[in-house]
C-alpha cells in the first residue's frame, strides 16, 4: 500500500473568529474596575477576614485576579495577607 502524503483532516485549523480573548487588542478588553482601588474600599490587611475570605476559595486556595478582577498591585498586597493570616491561623 502506498500511503498519501497528506493526511486527511489536516491543514488550517483556526480562522480569524476563533482567535481566544486572552489575545484581544487593548481596545477590545473589558472595562472592570478593581473593586479594591475604588474609592471607600476596605483596606487589605491580614486582620481583615471577613474580606480575606472573599478572595479565597472553598478549599483555602487564593483566587487568580482573572476571576476576582483585581488590580495586580492590589492581588500581592491580597495573596501576602491570606499567607500572613494562614500562618498566624486566622483562615
Amino acid at each position: 500500500m502506498r500511503r498519501d502524503k497528506r493526511k486527511k483532516g489536516k491543514g488550517k485549523k483556526f480562522g480569524n473568529q476563533n482567535k481566544l480573548s486572552l489575545f484581544q487588542k487593548p481596545e477590545m478588553r473589558f472595562g472592570r474596575s478593581c473593586p479594591l482601588s475604588q474609592k471607600n474600599a476596605p483596606i487589605v490587611d491580614y486582620k481583615n477576614v471577613k474580606l480575606l475570605k472573599r478572595y479565597t476559595s472553598d478549599s483555602g486556595k487564593i483566587l487568580p485576579s482573572r476571576i476576582t478582577s483585581v488590580s495586580q498591585n492590589k492581588q500581592r498586597q491580597l495573596s501576602l495577607a491570606i499567607k500572613r493570616a494562614k500562618i498566624l491561623g486566622l483562615i
